[in-house]
Order: structure tokens, then C-alpha cells, then sequence
């Protein structure tokens, strides 16, 4: 009988072991996606970060209980303390899928930033909030995969357009610059960014400086914007750079 009772598989065990699979779920789901694209960290990585994390966890929560009981003068104790050290050592792993091309490109953000939810997911799987983490880890799929095809279409959409900086010195006066607004918009320009600044006479007459970063189409020439800004009378001068 003393035999079993040293062999009887206590609670938290079960609990323990409901957690990991949990985790191996929903870090799954997301590794998965990286593994589609080619990623530096795919399934394999998320799924050990994602475990690793949890067990962490499970181990702060249950892992010190005997040591406790054994010692009761102890009343320092904080289950916190291992969840705050794995998130700040988790960086090392994000740094290692960033990779920077030619000094300017940046790549591997996302999976950083992955790798890093996913050891989040893991303490919150760990410590049993269980609906937190599957409605998180729908979150991040759904970002993952849907919201990636809307930055697809967008840069697509901005690759065919061309950045210029538009700089006009414009008379004062009521509803100039939504006039000169419209006629960018008419001609397909679209104003990213814009800049006002107070101005000195010109020709006798108070101006301002407008100063505007726009998007034209591929098919618009850098002529054609010009004709455009110079057909506007409140314009007094006017200045066209490539971004």
C-alpha cells in the first residue's frame, strides 16, 4: 500500500499535462503559418517556445508547493517572478530572425514578434486562463494570415505610384487650399502629408507655404503634375522634388 501511495499521480499533473497540450494547440496554429512562408522560426521553434514557456509557468505555480510546505516561515513567495524573466529573455530568440538587407530593408518583425506572443500564450496557458489564450491565439492567426494579404494589396496598390514632394508658396485667402486639393484629387494625386507654414508677402499680396507629400500615378508625368499646379491661380510659385 506504500508503494501505490508514493506512485499515485498527484492533481497537478493533470492539470499540467492538459496545459502542455493546450499550448502545443495554439503555438501550433501559429508556427504553422511561418512554416508556409518560409520563416526562419516555424512550427517547430513556436511549439518549443510556446512549451518551454508554459513549464516555466507550471513550475512557478506548483513547482515550489512541498518546498513551502516543508517551510512555512517562507511568505516571500511570488509566481510572477519566473513569468517576468521569460519574457525578457525571449528577446535573444526574436533578435536571431531579424535580418537587416542593404542597411535599410528590415525583415523578420512578424516572426519576432511571434516568437514572442507565442512565450505570452504559453504563461497564460500555464497559469490556466485557457479562453484568453485560444481567443489570442485567433487574434493572431487571423492578423497572420488575412491581414497579411491586406498589406500585400496595399503595397502593391503604392508600388505603381510615384512619392513627389509638392512645395507652393499660395495667396491668402479663403478656400485656396481646398481648390488646389481638388485638383490633385481630379487628376488621381493623392496627399499623404501636408505642411503649412506661415509666410512673407509676395508680389504685394500675403502668402503662405504648402508644402505636400503626394502619391501620382506611374502613368501621370512629372510634367503633368507641373501643368496641373500651374493652371491654379493662388499659386505663386511653385517647387516639384523626387522622394
Amino acid at each position: 500500500m506504500e508503494m501505490i501511495d508514493y506512485l499515485e499521480i498527484p492533481d497537478e499533473f493533470y492539470t499540467a499535462l492538459i496545459r502542455i497540450m493546450l499550448i502545443v494547440l495554439l503555438s501550433g496554429l501559429i508556427g504553422i503559418e511561418r512554416e508556409f512562408k518560409n520563416h526562419p522560426a516555424g512550427l517547430r521553434t513556436h511549439i518549443l517556445v510556446g512549451v518551454g514557456s508554459c513549464l516555466l509557468m507550471l513550475v512557478s505555480l506548483y513547482g515550489f508547493e512541498p518546498f513551502l510546505d516543508e517551510h512555512p516561515q517562507l511568505v516571500g513567495f511570488d509566481p510572477s517572478r519566473i513569468p517576468s524573466y521569460v519574457i525578457s529573455g525571449i528577446g535573444f530568440l526574436g533578435a536571431g530572425t531579424i535580418m537587416v538587407h542593404g542597411g535599410v530593408t528590415v525583415r523578420g518583425l512578424t516572426t519576432a514578434a511571434s516568437i514572442w506572443v507565442v512565450a505570452g500564450l504559453g504563461l497564460v496557458v500555464g497559469i490556466g486562463m485557457y479562453y484568453l489564450a485560444i481567443f489570442t491565439t485567433l487574434v493572431i492567426v487571423v492578423t497572420l494570415f488575412f491581414l497579411n494579404n491586406l498589406e500585400s494589396f496595399y503595397k502593391e496598390k503604392v508600388k505603381h505610384k510615384k512619392l513627389l514632394l509638392l512645395s507652393l508658396t499660395v495667396q491668402k485667402g479663403k478656400g485656396n487650399i481646398t481648390s488646389i486639393n481638388d485638383a490633385l484629387h481630379e487628376h488621381g494625386i493623392e496627399i499623404t502629408q501636408y505642411q503649412i507654414e506661415e509666410g512673407d508677402e509676395m508680389e504685394g499680396v500675403e502668402a503662405f507655404k504648402y508644402s505636400l507629400l503626394i502619391l501620382t500615378p506611374s502613368a501621370l508625368q512629372f510634367n503633368e503634375v507641373l501643368e496641373v499646379v500651374q493652371d491654379l491661380e493662388c499659386v505663386k510659385k511653385f517647387q516639384l522634388h523626387k522622394k
